[in-house]
């Protein structure tokens, strides 16, 4: 098994380029199944997520090449609907699958969503959207199964907001017969994201990257190209990597407005930052203030930027606290922070934690793509070595993590051993 070794580092500097955002990538690669030609992406990551998509469009008949930094897709040689359950349960967007194909099919089988379980990620919100546009649900042990002879628009009232089943109603809709009309929606930069490539290929589509979206069916979607937005979530990460000891780290093709919630808390606790067009640079001090962070969905401070935060917190003298009531179990990294030294209490869905304190290097184990970058950060923080377990989470998300932090200075490495090997400790967080 992989195991990622990081030593102290100090001050971080340099510049990062920084990918496709792996959330709209994932959408993007299910929502061309929509298409009835040809369709190519720019800037779709190749991390374990894109993998298995290519290989569950592959089983049921798409064509997908990767050739240079594009993916082309032919979709019209789709002829199943039945998803692995294997494939389909290995990472949390397979859902997208079921908005994409079942008005082209009637019916689509698919296995349950898996990827970062924080304690089974509900999809009722995805059910209620199929059962409002007309179609039955039946779900089974490890499988479920949705169908309808016909989809016909609806108003939809989410219960609460959800990206992901926003871009689902959007999939599901665009096909549709008649009008659907979305309250509650998501607002993040994913969904309008998704919502640009549906209107290039003739979707009809009005006022995504607001409360309330408007679908007018169509009949036919044609095919075209789409760039897909950088990764706001990878960006945030590689700012706050320059407050662990006082860098300086630009991030370049990204878009700044999707980081403002974020950008305003860097702010907040002493560090500096500037924004071009399509880069920030993110100066560190050595005297960080502690904060108060409480996750919300877009535009508040997102719950996949609470980890990494919390590694940056461990700088800042003070007490800080940081609550996620968007995953309130989305707190597996305190424990393994703990190991090399971190004072955080748990309360609910809180962290309290005590900044200030020396890090010492340790074992530990990521659960989720950003627990791990979390504790990354903390590693080349730490005094000594830190190794990471894990890894097949992190590389969910990164393409290349070692290579991108090590041109910023951080002194990190790959490695390979026996589970067997491990200390006991982190074989139980298996």
């Amino acid at each position: 098994m992989k195991y990622i070794q990081a030593e102290y580092s100090g001050p971080l500097n340099g510049t990062v380029h920084i990918p496709g955002a792996k959330n709209s990538s994932l959408a993007l690669l299910a929502a061309a199944c929509l298409a009835d030609n040809i369709v190519t992406f720019e800037g779709i990551p190749r991390i374990d997520d894109v993998r298995v998509i290519a290989e569950i469009g592959r089983d049921i008949g798409m064509k997908l090449e990767q050739r240079g930094g594009q993916v082309i897709i032919d979709p019209r040689w789709i002829h199943s609907s039945v998803i692995d359950p294997g494939k389909a349960s290995s990472y949390r967007a397979s859902y997208y699958f079921v908005g994409a194909l079942l008005s082209k099919f009637g019916k689509v089988t698919i296995g349950l969503p898996g990827g970062d379980d924080f304690v089974s990620r509900p999809i009722d919100q995805h059910i209620k959207v199929f059962k409002a546009l007309g179609a039955q649900v039946n779900l089974f042990k490890d499988y479920y199964e949705v169908e309808a002879a016909e989809l016909k628009g609806a108003d939809i009232y989410f219960d609460t907001i959800t990206s992901g089943a926003t871009i689902n109603a959007m999939l599901a809709a665009v096909l549709a017969k008649g009008r659907t009309q979305l309250h509650n929606a998501a607002m993040d930069p994913e969904v309008c994201d998704t919502a640009r490539f549906l209107i290039q290929l003739g979707a009809r589509i009005y006022g995504a990257g607001t409360e309330h979206i408007r679908i007018e069916g169509v009949s036919y979607l044609d095919g075209g190209t789409h760039t897909v937005i950088p990764d706001r979530l990878i960006a945030g990460a590689f700012l706050m990597s320059a407050g662990l000891h006082g860098g300086q780290v630009t991030v370049m093709d990204v878009i700044p407005e999707h980081l403002g919630s974020c950008l305003a808390k860097l702010e907040e606790i002493g560090m500096h930052v500037e924004c071009g067009d399509s880069q920030i640079t993110a100066y560190g001090t050595n005297s960080l203030k502690a904060t108060r962070i409480r996750t919300g969905m877009y535009p508040s401070f997102a719950t996949d930027l609470q980890q990494p935060m919390t590694a940056l917190l461990l700088q800042a003298k003070g007490k800080s606290i940081v609550t996620d009531r968007i995953y309130p179990k989305r707190l597996a990294h305190v424990p393994q922070l703990r190991r090399l030294g971190a004072e955080i209490d748990l309360r609910s869905e809180s962290a309290f934690i005590t900044g200030g304190r020396p890090l010492q290097g340790g074992w530990v184990h990521a659960t989720d793509v950003r627990a791990g970058t979390c504790l990354l950060m903390a590693g080349l923080a730490a005094e000594g070595s830190t190794f990471i377990t894990g890894v097949e989470h992190i590389e969910r998300g990164y393409e290349d993590i070692i290579g991108s932090f090590s041109s910023i200075g951080a002194k990190l490495s790959m490695h390979e051993m026996d589970a067997q090997e491990l200390p006991s400790q982190i074989r139980e967080s298996f």
